[in-house]
This record gives C-alpha cells, sequence and structure tokens, in this order.
C-alpha cells in the first residue's frame, strides 16, 4: 500500500499540534508501508527526514516539499495555500491520499478527482469554530472555509482526532455520513519526552529566561490565537496566588491586533502581581522537554481543542494539567485523577466565546490554586497523567489504526 500524506508543516517547519501529527504518523505508517509526505514550505534536504522507527521497516519514507510560485508572493494567504495546493494535487502518485488540515483540503479534493483515488482527512480543526481566523485571512476565510467544506463532503473517509471532534464535523457538516467518520486519536512518543540529564543543554532555557527552579511554576505552552484562551488566563491568573511563578512560552500570533491584545495584558497583569515569564520564541524540543520536566503543573485554557496534544505533551512529562472542558479535552485529561477540568459554557456561534467569562476565569484561578497549593495531589495526578498518555495513546496503536481505516476505504 502506498499513501501521499498532504500536509502544510513538516519538519523543520512544525508550529503546531496538526504539524507534529503528520510528523509522527508518517513516521510510524513508513515502518509498515510506503509513505510520500507532500509539505508546503519549500524543498526538503536529507536531514530533514526524520528517521522511519524500528530495526526492519516494511516500508518508506519520502518527502516533497513545494514552495509558493513566485507569482503569489504579495497576495491573500487562502491564495497562497491553493497556489502550493495545485501543484501537489497534481504530482500526487499513491493507492490513497490522506490530507490534513485546511491548508491541504484542496489539493487533496483535487487529486481524488484528477487521479481518480479515494481522498481521507484528518480533522485537526475546523474552519466553521475558528471564525477568528478571518482577523488573519479576511476574505480569504470564505475561501478556506469553501476548500475545507467540498473535501469533507466529498471524502471517502474522515478521521477526527477525538469523539468530541467528530461531533463537530456532523455538526458543522450535516451532509456527511457519519458512517465515513471514524475516531483515531492523536498520540504521543513517549520517548521524545524522558527526563533530560543533568548536563542536558535544554536546562539552559531556565538561566537563560531566569525561571527560579525553586519556586512552585504553573507552565503554559501554545501559539497565540483565539482558540488557545491566553486572554482568559491571563485575566484568571490575577486571581492565582502570587508566589506560583508563571511561564508562558506563548508565540506565533495569528494576527497584530492579537498580539497586541495579548501585550497589553501581559504588562498589565505583570505590574500587578509579577512573577510571570513571557518567553515568545518557539523553544526547540529539548528547551522544551526541560521547561515541561521543570515546572509542576500545566495550564491549557483553550476554548476550541478537538484533542489537545499538548496536554499529552505535558503529561508525558509527568505534569498535572488544568484544562478547559471543551472538544476532545476531556477524552485525555480525567477530572479529579490526571488533573483538573474547569466548566465552560460556550456559544453555540462557531466562536466558542464562554456565555459566562468571569465564571470561566475564576474557576480556572480556583483549579490552578487548588492543584499548585497541594504539591502531593500534582506530583500524584502527574503520575497517573503519565501512564494514560502511555497506555492510551502511543502511535504504534494508532498507525495501525490508520492503517485500518485505509483498507476498509481501499476495499470499497
Amino acid at each position: 500500500m502506498k499513501v501521499d500524506i498532504l500536509t502544510r508543516e513538516y519538519p523543520p517547519k512544525v508550529y503546531g499540534g496538526a504539524g507534529v501529527h503528520a510528523e509522527e504518523l508518517s513516521k510510524v505508517l513508513a515502518e509498515r508501508i510506503d509513505v510520500t509526505v507532500r509539505a508546503f514550505d519549500g524543498p526538503r534536504t536529507e536531514a530533514d527526514i526524520p528517521a522511519i522507527p524500528g530495526d526492519d521497516p516494511k516500508g518508506s519514507l519520502k518527502v516533497v516539499g513545494y514552495d509558493t510560485p513566485a507569482e503569489l508572493k504579495d497576495a491573500n494567504g487562502a491564495i497562497k495555500t491553493f497556489g502550493v495546493d495545485l501543484q501537489i494535487a497534481n504530482d500526487v502518485d499513491a493507492d490513497i491520499i490522506h490530507a490534513h488540515t485546511w491548508y491541504a483540503c484542496l489539493a487533496g479534493r483535487l487529486a481524488q478527482q484528477l487521479h481518480e483515488i479515494p481522498l481521507v482527512i484528518t480533522a485537526h480543526s475546523l474552519e466553521p469554530f475558528r471564525p477568528w481566523k478571518r482577523e488573519q485571512l479576511g476574505g480569504g476565510y470564505n475561501l478556506s472555509s469553501w476548500a475545507e467544506k467540498d473535501a469533507y463532503e466529498h471524502a471517502d473517509g474522515i478521521i477526527a482526532v477525538s469523539g468530541g471532534m467528530k461531533q463537530d464535523i456532523l455538526a458543522a457538516y450535516p451532509n456527511v455520513d457519519p458512517d465515513k467518520v471514524f475516531v483515531v486519536y492523536n498520540g504521543i512518543t513517549m520517548a521524545d519526552f524522558a527526563t533530560p540529564a543533568d548536563d542536558d543543554p535544554g536546562w539552559a532555557v531556565f538561566d537563560r529566561y531566569h525561571i527560579d527552579r525553586s519556586k512552585p511554576t504553573l507552565l503554559f505552552v501554545g501559539r497565540i490565537t483565539r482558540q488557545k484562551g491566553l486572554p482568559y488566563l491571563l485575566q484568571a491568573l490575577h486571581f492565582v496566588d502570587k508566589d506560583i511563578q508563571v511561564v508562558l512560552a506563548a508565540g506565533a500570533p495569528d494576527t497584530p491586533e492579537i498580539a497586541e491584545e495579548v501585550k497589553t495584558a501581559f504588562a498589565k497583569l505583570d505590574e500587578e502581581r509579577g512573577n510571570i515569564i513571557w518567553i515568545e520564541e518557539m523553544l526547540p524540543k529539548p528547551e522544551l522537554n526541560a521547561l515541561e520536566h521543570g515546572c509542576d503543573a500545566f495550564i491549557c485554557p483553550s476554548i476550541y481543542e478537538p484533542l489537545g496534544i499538548v496536554n499529552l505533551e505535558a503529561m508525558a512529562c509527568g505534569l498535572p494539567v488544568v484544562a478547559s472542558a471543551t472538544g476532545g479535552i476531556p477524552e485525555v485529561v480525567v477530572d479529579g485523577e490526571t488533573g483538573y477540568l474547569v466548566p465552560i459554557d460556550q456559544l453555540h456561534d462557531g466562536t466558542g466565546t464562554p456565555t459566562n467569562p468571569d465564571k470561566f476565569v475564576h474557576d480556572m484561578a480556583d483549579a490552578i490554586n487548588r492543584i499548585m497549593r497541594d504539591p502531593e495531589l500534582a506530583r500524584k495526578m502527574g503520575q497517573a497523567g503519565y501512564e494514560r498518555a502511555r497506555d492510551k495513546f502511543s502511535w504504534e496503536s494508532i498507525a495501525d489504526a490508520t492503517i485500518e481505516v485505509y483498507r476498509k476505504i481501499l476495499e470499497k
């Protein structure tokens, strides 16, 4: 069997959970079948291609990168995306196509028709539930929404990364046949999150940003985008014990507007309570791993999260997690066992805005204070989270489940 994986992100250009998913899935699939990854951001060198795990792989891994056409360099972001999609669609050569995120939806849909081969899409997020993307894309949001809708309604199979995501797919696209939607969770490579050695260079992040390892420390990791809920966290931190050190590893803002909003909120918070460090750069993996192992708890304030791979990564490092009870998060974080879930009632207008923002903010602060004031309970929750990540979310089982989806579709 040969599959072409179509993705916006792939090493060394990975900035979010969908990119991590595409990288890890392609590696474990390549142990079993022949995989060609077709990705944005230009050609890859041999050094950029991840190694296939296992001693005796039965498949192969090839990576092809595409640049935005020169004549589109000043175009709207959606038009630039479509320019790359057209190139990818022309080159697809496989038994089955597997597209990830709206960025690759047009490529997948066109390749499905052009080459008459089945299309599978993995749903990491959905445009109807991310209307704030209009801030980033303007009228291009209409195009991204169209490309996603057309691909979903004509796909031969859709993989949802959680049961909550499957419900969202069927709500957003009622014309999709529920029998074509398969739940296959995101995964985690536990070895990537092992405790760093004492002399690991990743620990340098603490000195560089003057993070005090003797203080109880709460960690946030995520892009600055509406769905990640960072503005709500910044409000909640006004009500969190001031002795708790807070580290925000938050970069890659979607728009100048939200970047300025977060900057203003951070300055106000820093003036009022202090004891807060903002890391704006995207940290390399060794430093992020050291940071997660050196902190005491993890916070995920998202208002939209199909699964929340950042929570899995934190759990793999033994951190207890405080997270919003939205989307697929409750399928990862077990309330009272691996952390705390913060209840959230949300508008059903596509924005996911909390109906009672003040309650959401105060409940989040209460959960943070609760977990941070009891270090022994936090340690036990972190251990339980580690075991859950290890036992329930391995990439090997996810690869097998994904290949089973391919087989069912090809048999039809």
